[in-house]
This record gives structure tokens, sequence and C-alpha cells, in this order.
């Protein structure tokens, strides 16, 4: 199974310049301490009501639930969480100017911490360090929002219009981007190889990106804890440590152990 990790890394070692496409999940930042939402100590199993704030209809609609949402954002582990070895590995593609675009389904930033041009980052469901308004579309950063509410504003409303404040992300229920979508689509369709590293590939339509990326010729590579719904569509599925694959693969540490797997063409690390 060494065998298949090493042709992975050869894909990626011969890479022609900006040919590789990475699509990121909640998987790749749980080493920097930032739960997933679904996993067994994931931010939705612990507790369920911060999956209804995660919906606009009962976010807007219920001034509690707000005012929870607005505590809860000033103790978010982003605020404190660094970029781990997964983050620094996809800036070393970046370095390498084999990196075409960079997809996460993250709102933490720690992209960018790690030293990802923006440019090259497509964030599609937005962002948790800007805040934005529901009514007039006014945006600002996050932390002055904070403030407010550590000063005592428990719901901190926009200044420009009076409209309910919400972070700068897609909730439930809240198109997507449209720009966005169209930036993700056209990167799958142009790579020569897309790596999909620590999502479920469960939420569309941005896993879609992985049949297309198939279809239109390019190999795919997931990388993820679990089987994903869309593993039959990978030309390799390595399954284990995020922080440990992918510096592996782009031969940033040493390869991690492997052990056997029936299931070709994946491996268990």
């Amino acid at each position: 199974m060494d065998d298949v990790l090493a042709t992975v890394r050869d894909w990626v070692a011969g890479a022609r310049r900006r040919s590789i496409v990475v699509l990121t999940g909640a998987g790749i930042s749980t080493d920097s301490g930032i739960p997933d939402f679904r996993g067994p100590d994931g931010v939705w199993t612990r507790d369920p009501a911060a999956e209804r704030a995660s919906t606009l209809d009962a976010y807007l609609g219920d001034p509690d639930l707000r005012r929870l949402a607005w505590q809860r954002r000033l103790v978010h582990p982003a605020w404190t969480a660094a970029p781990n070895a997964a983050h620094l590995a996809l800036v070393e593609l970046e370095r390498r100017d084999v990196l075409h675009t960079l997809v996460t389904q993250n709102i933490d930033g720690l992209h960018q911490a790690a030293g990802h041009d923006p440019d090259r980052v497509v964030e599609v469901h937005g962002t948790m360090r800007r805040v934005t308004c529901w009514s007039c579309g006014a945006t600002a950063p996050m932390a002055g929002a904070l403030d407010r509410v550590r000063a005592g504003e428990a719901d901190p409303a926009c200044r420009d219009c009076g409209g309910i404040l919400k972070s700068d992300t897609i909730l439930f229920g809240q198109p997507l981007v449209a720009a966005t979508v169209h930036r993700a689509d056209a990167a799958a369709r142009a790579c020569d190889l897309l790596l999909a590293a620590g999502t479920s590939l469960a939420v569309y339509p941005v896993a879609g990106m992985v049949p297309v990326a198939r279809r239109s010729g390019a190999r795919v590579v997931i990388v993820n804890g679990a089987p994903t719904d869309l593993d039959h569509h990978a030309d390799v599925v390595l399954r284990g440590p995020i922080g440990e694959l992918l510096p592996a693969i782009v031969g940033t540490t040493a390869a991690p152990l492997i052990t056997a797997s029936e299931d070709l063409p994946s491996i268990d690390c």
C-alpha cells in the first residue's frame, strides 16, 4: 500500500504549473482545535441548538437564538486556532506554483492564515471573520461586532440601517453566491488533479466538483478519515489522519505508517 501513497506523491511532484485544485472541508481544521459538525464530537452532535442557529429563517426570526449565537461567536475556537501541518502542506503547493485554486467549505480563515494568497482561496460558505447586514448588505470585520457584544449589546444591529447582523457565512436556507459556485466549478473543469481533503462530500453543489473533475479528465484523490459518498469517483482514496496524509502527499514530512486495506484503490492509515 506504500506504493499507492508514493504514486499520489509522484502525481503531485510532477504536476504542471497551476494544475492542482484542492477542495477542503471541516476535517482539515480539527487538528487546529476546531471541531467538525456531524462527527462524534461535532458541534451539532454535542449541541443540536447550534444547528438550528445555522438555519437562516430561525436566525432571522428568533431574537433569543441570535443572542445565543453571538455568545457562541465570542468563544469560537477559530479566534485562537493556528494552521496545522495539513494547512501548511497546501501552502507548499502554492509556493511551488502548482496550485490552481483552493476551494474550501470552511469559514475559519485558516488557509489564509497559513499563508495562501486570498485571491487563490474560494470560500464557498463564506467567512466568520466578517459580519454582514441582512437588510442593506453592509459588511465589516467581525471583530468590531464582537467588541459591541462584549460591551453589552446582546444582539448588535447594523449601524447603517438598524438591520439584523449575521456572520458573513452561508446558512441553511440561504443561497450560495453564484459567482463563487461558478468559480469552483470552473476550477474543477480546468484541473489535472483534484485533491479533496477533510470533507464528507455530502453538501452540494460543491461536492459536485468531484464528478465534474473526473468527467473532465482529471485524476481525483480523496483524503478523509471516513468513507465519503463519492469515493467511487476517485482514482485513489486515502483514509487516515489528514494532518499526516497531506504532508506525506506533498512531501513536507515523512510518510505515515500504512496498514493494509482490501479496498483498492483506497488505503487506511
